[in-house]
């Protein structure tokens, strides 16, 4: 079975930081669901391992990564990758090429996918592939996004000003109300050098880390909805030619 996928979406980064951290497989990687590294032969060539899980199917591949092309110049890459089911039941060959360019102050990235796919999941046509190769595909991009977003230097604030702030004087206001009457009173305090050093405790939850694994919840409902959609389909083709 083949199919063709293409997806577009913006990134509120420079350029230059999308283009290192898509050009770097190892970099990249960690923003794939299920996805990781296993080895790298050399700059061009790596191996790697895919695991996904949706409702009854699971599928494991252990393949090759070849970078065929990396034009920094143009902002444009090819990749190649082969993978082989763990349990010998198939393979999936992918050739993807890539675009990049500047866009509303950020960056505009553009790519297809051309993938062939035989065995087990081959069976399920190509608009189930699609399905679920959509929800991969959003789940990535968020993920890098967040990336970026995580590693975008912090804006540096002002020596002067922080300076003022450190040397203003605190305001202290008290406002108490009565049914006899009201009275006001503030209190300014100078600051005082702190001779020791400040020690703050945080009582916030630990984030949650990211497991980096596939959503299986929000593909269960596209693969239902694709199987049925088959059947469905099946039926009208069998009995549509027949009068009642």
């Amino acid at each position: 079975m083949k199919t063709q996928i293409k997806k577009e979406f913006h990134v509120p980064a420079p350029i230059e930081q999308v283009w290192k951290s898509l050009a770097d497989p190892t970099d990249v990687v960690t923003c794939v669901p299920g996805a990781s590294i296993t080895d790298k032969i050399d700059d061009a060539n790596y191996k790697g391992a895919v695991v996904t899980k949706f409702g009854p199917i699971k599928a494991s591949y252990a393949g090759d990564i070849e970078i065929v092309e990396l034009d920094e110049a143009n902002k444009q890459m090819t990749l190649k990758g082969r993978g082989l089911d763990s349990k010998g039941k198939g393979s999936a060959d992918m050739l993807m090429v890539g675009k990049l360019a500047e866009k509303d102050g950020g960056t505009q990235v553009d790519f297809s996918m051309d993938i062939t796919i035989i065995g087990m999941l081959a069976q399920f046509g190509s608009r189930l592939i699609n399905d679920v190769s959509d929800q991969l595909l959003n789940q990535f991009v968020d993920n890098f996004k967040a990336k970026l977003a995580s590693a975008a230097p912090a804006p540096a604030s002002s020596p002067t000003a922080a300076a003022a702030s450190a040397s203003a004087p605190v305001t202290v206001s008290d406002t108490n109300t009565s049914t006899a009457g009201a009275s006001d009173a503030s209190v300014t305090v100078q600051p005082v050098e702190n001779t020791r050093p400040a020690t703050v405790e945080s009582s916030a939850a630990p984030a949650k880390q990211d497991d980096n694994a596939l959503n299986a919840g929000s593909l269960a409902g596209t693969v239902v909805k694709s199987i049925f959609g088959s059947i469905i389909d099946f039926f009208k083709r069998l009995f549509g030619g027949k009068k009642s």
